[in-house]
């Protein structure tokens, strides 16, 4: 019996994945539950485990490839049937096989080796690969009569052979198919093609020049000059590629900036209130709930509450149309070391008390930086918070995380003078500790001042509420 292993989707809105390494190997034992391999998406890098335990069969896809989610990526075998199988015949020497593909790219066999690509017959109307210019046509009483059909529309050619994830970065991109050499099997222009256009690095095919009316080539005009960074100087420069999470952020990001209407509106917190419970606090409940009361949790608080009152802000777009959540999954952005972000989910935040919210925040944390969150960890959220505040920022413009309507940045707390009115009428001088709240929102699903009423009653909450009753 054989157990398919496929890519699976990590997060709702997930459409393909990155294997960044394989734990184990064809021929090696896998126990049920142990880590099979990891995989890298725009959402979160995680470690999968095997849903079976057996012999790895076949590895079907390598390591640094990228494929679609439901993409089959190796076979398991229990030790029966791998025992009892009858050996496959050697293939013909002559007759190398097929290399596989998935969703029209190329794949490395599953050995892990890379066989080379037959060459395609010449064809007279092939473009050089070189880019050069063509030869100069022979006189016209010697050249050739020509027996081709009419040229097919430019990227026409392109249409069968471009898989769905090249032809999103092709178009993302403003690019011209036409004009990419491709690497893959007979021409075929891969993801890696692409990529290295965009970033400046890889070669693109010289368009052909235009026929002259009386038959003759004429020269094509010079192409303009592609922006990009000067030149990396040796022993001055350190070049350092984009890492997969890299890519896939930007990605996600410049469609979020394409998509929404981004809004920004901020307040200033006055923290005093909530001071004066957290830190004689702080050591008791990091003994009880094992760990640190921040000003996250009592930020996160007071939002589920306020999305209650503002119920628009917890909604998602769709098409031509407002989708409004009536239970509050709350999102917190991670830092990866720097290396990345993810936002893990706290579902039905708004059932969960200050104790509670501290704990599942914490949780995600660490599981986001030990690559140990599941796909319903990342799943299902309605709302974000992004907390670079431990940082002393003191304003932060997030990008919303499609397809919510908002997001909210902590910025740092710190002591400020600020004028307190006192009995009798008139101001005090005190020192408290104030801090900046910015919401970015999508303007398409609501004004400036629903906005800023929602972000007025978090601020209210904070400065207000007894906090000592969430703790008790």
């Amino acid at each position: 019996m054989s157990v398919d292993i496929t890519m699976p989707q990590l997060g709702e809105t997930v459409t393909e994945g990155t294997i960044t390494r394989w734990a184990k190997k064809v021929g090696d034992e896998v126990a049920e539950d142990e880590v099979l391999f990891e995989v890298s998406t725009d959402k979160v890098d995680s470690e999968v485990p095997s849903p079976a335990a057996g012999v790895i069969a076949e590895i079907l896809v390598n390591e640094g490839e990228t494929v679609d989610v439901g993409v089959r990526l190796a076979v398991i075998d229990d030790g029966a049937a791998a025992g009892a199988a009858a050996p496959e015949p050697e293939p013909d020497a002559e007759q190398p096989s097929p290399t596989p593909q998935v969703d029209g790219e190329e794949q490395a066999p599953a050995d892990g080796s890379v066989e080379p690509a037959p060459e395609a017959p010449a064809s007279p109307q092939a473009p050089p690969e070189t880019g050069a210019a063509p030869p100069a046509a022979a006189p016209p009483a010697a050249a050739p009569e020509k027996t081709s059909s009419p040229a097919a529309p430019a990227g026409a050619a392109h249409d069968k052979l471009l898989s769905p994830i090249v032809r999103r970065l092709i178009s993302e991109h403003g690019l011209d198919a036409d004009r990419i050499v491709g690497t893959g099997s007979g021409g075929r222009i891969t993801r890696n093609d692409v990529q290295a256009v965009i970033d400046g690095q890889g070669p693109a095919v010289a368009a052909p020049a235009p026929a002259a009316a009386d038959g003759q080539a004429t020269a094509a005009p010079p192409a303009a000059p592609a922006l990009s960074a000067p030149a990396a100087r040796a022993g001055a420069d350190q070049v350092i590629p984009f890492s997969n999470i890299r890519r896939r952020t930007a990605e996600h990001m410049r469609r979020s900036l394409d998509t929404s209407a981004h809004t920004l509106v901020v307040v200033e917190v006055d923290y005093h209130n909530v001071e004066a419970v957290r830190l004689p606090a702080r050591e008791q409940f990091k003994a009880i709930q094992g760990v640190s009361l921040s000003y996250l949790p009592f930020i996160a608080r007071a939002v589920v509450d306020a999305l209650h009152e503002f119920p628009l802000i917890n909604a998602s777009v769709g098409e031509d149309e407002l989708i409004v959540h009536h239970e509050v999954n709350l999102g917190i952005a991670v830092d990866l070391s720097y290396e990345g972000l993810i936002v893990p989910v706290v579902h039905g935040a708004d059932g969960k008390r200050l104790a509670a919210l501290a704990r599942d925040i914490a949780g995600l944390a660490g599981r986001a930086r030990s690559k140990k969150l599941s796909a319903d960890d990342i799943s299902g959220g309605t709302f974000t918070i992004t907390n670079p505040g431990g940082y002393g920022t003191l304003l932060t413009g997030p990008i919303i995380n499609q397809p919510q309507v908002a997001i909210l940045s902590t910025d740092g707390v710190k002591p400020k003078p600020v004028a307190i009115a006192v009995p009798g009428g008139g101001y005090a001088v005190a020192v408290h500790p104030l801090g900046n709240l910015a919401l970015a929102f999508d303007h398409r699903a609501f004004d400036g001042a629903y906005a800023s009423a929602f972000l007025a009653r978090v601020r209210d909450t904070l400065e207000t509420r007894d906090w000592s009753l969430e703790l008790a």
